[in-house]
């Protein structure tokens, strides 16, 4: 996910709850000669990862495999959080989603995918700069509200709506589903700018191929191929309800992306009849640096 303010809400709740502020931890501005990961220090809560790999998703965005040797487990659409420490001791947190599926705990290995925003602090870095062999600070996992679980949720259809790097949380999600041979009904709406944009290309073309309950739609905001059946435009209420469940089958909902879109889908899936105890949310922004 982006480098971002997270809130994990009800639609119901139009306030964020359990934000993450992403500011730098010193509140100042970056000192002159300062670079971000030349060192690291490990206070309570934080430990030490290594950057053990790396795949590219698109032009803008990087999975990063951490190896975490302590890391206690996750749970499909919980995040983590990063810290960059500088030589003089500056230092810039932010919160990504994890991209891979469920570990036990002791496994070790976490993947997140970044994206790279203009003018940002820390995802060009990452994105561009961070070598394989490098150390970062690493907490989590976190949240426990945005999650699927297919020991505890098998069966009941599952709607997932992502906008842009929204996808990275509901593919941990689609992985989870496929680790553990799960045939539970699933079908993912995923609006992004343009094809170059889309993360997880051949990933989510070979899953929607194997015709065991995994369907997905993309749409585009800004451009499209020649050979697209629509033009580019806004995610509409009539595609939510052709491509998603109807709201009789009382599908488990999840809706992750910039918080305009997360709202705008909410509406739409409450006017169409889905109960929003059902409506679980995941929204980011900018994170003002």
């Amino acid at each position: 996910m982006t480098e971002a303010r997270r809130s994990a809400t009800t639609p119901e709740a139009s306030e964020a709850t359990g934000v993450v502020e992403l500011t730098g931890a010193t509140g100042a501005a970056e000192p002159q000669g300062a670079r971000l990961g030349e060192r690291y220090a490990v206070p309570s809560g934080w430990q030490v990862a290594t950057l053990v790999g790396r795949r590219t998703e698109s032009p803008s965005a990087e999975t990063l495999v951490l190896d975490v040797a302590a890391w206690p487990g996750h749970q499909a659409g919980q995040h983590l959080d990063l810290r960059l420490t500088a030589p003089d001791g500056y230092t810039a947190e932010r919160s990504y989603s994890i991209a891979s599926g469920p570990t036990p705990s002791g496994a070790g290995r976490v993947e997140v995918t970044v994206q790279r925003v203009r003018d940002g602090e820390v995802s060009p870095y990452l994105v561009d700069d961070f070598p394989v062999g490098s150390a970062i600070e690493v907490r989590g996992p976190i949240g426990g509200w945005f999650v699927w679980d297919p020991a505890r949720h098998a069966g009941t259809p599952v709607l997932l709506l992502a906008g842009g790097s929204g996808l990275v949380p509901v593919m941990s999600m689609v992985r989870a589903r496929r680790a553990a041979g799960d045939r539970t009904p699933f079908r993912l709406i995923y609006s992004v700018r343009t094809p170059d944009d889309r993360l997880y290309t051949d990933e989510l073309d070979a899953l929607a191929a194997r015709g065991d309950g995994f369907e997905a739609s993309t749409i585009y905001t800004r451009a499209v191929s020649l050979t697209a059946l629509r033009g580019p435009r806004r995610l509409t209420s009539s595609e939510v309800a052709s491509w998603g469940w109807p709201p009789e089958l009382e599908p488990r909902v999840y809706v992750c992306g910039p918080t305009g879109f997360v709202e705008a889908v909410a509406r739409m899936l409450v006017a169409q009849g889905h109960d929003p105890a059902r409506v679980r949310t995941e929204r980011f922004g900018p994170a003002g640096d």
